[in-house]
């Protein structure tokens, strides 16, 4: 199919993972009701490997994106960030920097890179503003990674501050809360704490296990927010005009956060996940497991002021998450 000249072109990297698939659904649902056409770009990564500076490089130079949201990473949970921290920096690190520099060799003016709010102290003070980045220690777990997301702000902040004025470049930043969604990842090692435990009730459910046993106390607090939300948010945050961006942000802290608002203790988590599976068995923690950060909210009033606010809540965000889930990991029965 011929592209309309006249329309950007979008790239969407890591249109597969939950996150770029979330930013293809509103993107996508967005020029429906306006009636836009839309030129949207994907590759798979058999298609094109993100560390591959050189395949990078070549496909910049064919398709020359107007507008990149960067949302191809490596990401995972405890687990997995313990496990594999040489891939989590190197994978992250790789990612981003062929990317954003492709971005601007090839002329890409607009272009918005996902973080994570790990890139916040272990012990920052709750909520989270921007400006606590770099203020302290990161916790130990998934240190490697938030460095590498750290890093990917400071890219696209040193070649703004560098290139904006005479290249027009603007690359933006923001920083999501712990997200969920359809698409989530639900291995059984490696995923976050909401697919971890929908799968971990679904398949004690179906076996009628007496109870479930959950990393940690319960007592940490956490933040999450429904992925379609996130898209929302960063389709919102790249379709903000210039000034009004550069008056919310600063040249050397220029991400924004993006959070529901409203935090829950582990325990409360898992009872809300027992309920919206349905099973009847009994939760138990195990202490001798890591915790992780004691409470991780951020605090998004930047983004607030800036017009956006999520839409789904926890409860019906994780209905819609287990109704959509169930498929990607059940086991014959």
């Amino acid at each position: 199919m011929q592209k309309n000249k006249s329309v950007p072109n979008l790239y969407v990297a890591g249109h597969r993972g939950m996150v770029g698939a979330a930013i293809l659904r509103v993107l996508e649902e967005q020029a429906k009701q306006s009636g836009q056409a839309l030129n949207l770009i994907t590759r798979t990564h058999s298609e094109l490997d993100l560390t591959n500076q050189a395949a990078v490089q070549e496909f910049f130079k064919k398709e020359k994106p107007d507008q990149v949201y960067l949302a191809a990473a490596r990401v995972g949970g405890i687990h997995a960030n313990n496990t594999y921290p040489a891939q989590f920096i190197y994978e992250n690190l790789m990612i981003e920097a062929n990317v954003i520099h492709a971005a601007f060799t090839h002329g890409t003016k607009k272009l918005l890179f996902l973080g994570s709010s790990c890139i916040y102290p272990k012990h920052a003070s709750q909520p989270m503003s921007e400006d606590a980045l770099l203020t302290g220690t990161l916790e130990p777990t998934n240190e490697p990674y938030a460095i590498a997301k750290i890093a990917g702000i400071k890219l696209c902040e040193s070649y703004n501050r560098q290139y904006s004025a005479t290249h027009g470049i603007d690359y933006r930043s923001v920083m999501p809360t712990n997200l969920y969604g359809p698409g989530d990842n639900y291995h059984p090692k490696n995923s976050h704490v909401i697919p971890a435990l929908i799968r971990r009730f679904h398949e004690a459910k179906i076996s009628n296990a007496p109870s479930v046993t959950i990393w940690g106390t319960g007592t940490p607090k956490r933040e999450f927010l429904y992925v379609d939300d996130m898209a929302r948010a960063s389709v919102h945050v790249m379709n903000l005009d210039k000034d009004t961006y550069a008056q919310h942000t600063q040249p050397m802290c220029s991400h924004i956060n993006v959070g529901s608002g409203q935090d829950i203790t582990i325990k409360d988590l898992a009872e809300l996940i027992k309920d919206t599976v349905g099973y009847t068995g009994a939760i138990e923690f195990d202490p001798s497991k890591p915790d992780g950060s004691p409470r991780k909210l951020m605090d998004s009033q930047r983004l607030n002021s800036l017009g956006w606010h999520p839409q789904v809540s926890l409860q019906q965000g994780l209905a819609n998450t287990y109704k959509t889930g169930t498929d990607l990991f059940s086991a014959p029965h």
